[in-house]
This record gives structure tokens, sequence and C-alpha cells, in this order.
């Protein structure tokens, strides 16, 4: 059975490396080293560099998008209410990519936007199902009226991700409050629900 421990060790020392480091030029060696084990040691736990790169990612994020997936299974609550919950959840996902990334003052901006391109795919293919099944229900019930819930979710998710972080795309906080009230007037109108119902959303865009 793997040693928490030392799988946690393995993580730690990708993650200070990549302070000062490029993750093209850290080796699997320089990780062992750094994490105070054997280079053979960390093929026990990972096949590659790329998988300990993953493994950070998401234990970086666990605690947002755990949140998130477990709003999927509150259905006592209103559909766009956890969805407001699920878009909180994307903010501070991204508040946690930008403070590492800030911290890391010798990565170039090629490697930062190589780093956000994979938290970005993380981030969308893990809170994809829960914000999908959200809609789904509300569908059901009602309460939303939309015939591609997944193809809905993938649009608000990349959308958020891309705009909240802003880091591939960089934009005036004005611009981002223009983007997110924007996709707020979207889903109004593709969900048929009245203007303005959905304006409690806008507190996403008050905490910019």
């Amino acid at each position: 059975m793997p040693n928490q421990l030392k799988y946690n060790q393995i993580l730690d020392a990708l993650q200070t490396l990549l302070e000062n480091k490029n993750i093209q030029t850290i080796s699997v060696s320089e990780i062992a080293q750094t994490a105070g084990i054997g280079k053979g040691s960390i093929y026990y736990y990972f096949p590659s560099k790329e998988a300990i790169l993953e493994a950070l990612i998401t234990r970086s994020y666990e605690k947002p998008l755990e949140t998130a997936k477990n709003l999927a299974k509150q259905t006592n609550i209103s559909p766009f209410i956890r969805m407001a919950m699920i878009f909180q959840a994307c903010r501070n996902s991204s508040s946690e990519f930008l403070r590492h990334g800030s911290s890391a003052s010798a990565i170039s901006s090629q490697e930062k936007a190589y780093l956000h391109q994979k938290y970005l795919s993380h981030m969308v293919l893990e809170l994809k199902p829960a914000l999908t099944a959200i809609i789904t229900q509300g569908i059901e019930t009602g309460e939303i009226h939309f015939d591609y819930p997944s193809a809905l979710a993938e649009i608000v998710l990349i959308v958020l991700s891309i705009k909240l972080d802003n880091t591939l795309i960089p934009s005036t906080t004005e611009d981002i409050e223009e983007t997110i009230l924007g996709l707020i007037s979207l889903l109004e109108k593709g969900t048929e629900n009245p203007p303005g119902s959905l304006n409690f959303l806008t507190t996403m865009v008050e905490s910019i």
C-alpha cells in the first residue's frame, strides 16, 4: 500500500522546485533529491514527471472542487443557487492558482501559460459532471429550459476559468465584469428565465 507521507513529499518537492524552475527543466532525479527519497521510489508512486504534476494540480484544488461536486447532491437547493456556488468554487481555485503563480517570479510567461493550461483542463474536466448534473436537475424540475446541459456546463466553466484567473487572456477588472455579466445574461436567455432573475450571480462579479 502506498505511503501517503512519501506521496506528499514528492508533490511538495515538485511544488518547491516550480517556484524557481520551469517544469521542462526539472528532472525526476531532482524531484527525488528534493523530496529526500531515492529516484526508484518515485516510480513506485508515479509513472512519470507529468503524472506528478497532474497529482499536484489535483491536490492544490481538491477542496473547492470537492465542495462543487457535493453541490450536485443538494437537490433541495435551487439549481441556480448551486451554480452560483460553483462559480465561487471556480474563483477560489483561480485565486489559489494565482497565489502559486505569483510566488514563482522566476517562471517565464510561457511556463505560466503551460501550467495554466494544465489547471484549466483539470478544472473543466472535474467540475463539468457536477455542473451538468445540476443543470439536468433544473431541467427536470422545470426551472431550466435547455436542450444541451453538458454543453452549457462546459461553456460556463471555460469562460469562468479563463476570465477569473486572468492568465491566458489578461483583462482589466472592467472587462472581466462585463464578460461575467454577459454570461449571466446569456444564461437567463438560454434557460428561458426572465431578465434580472439571475442577478444574484453578480455577487461573483462583486468579489473580483
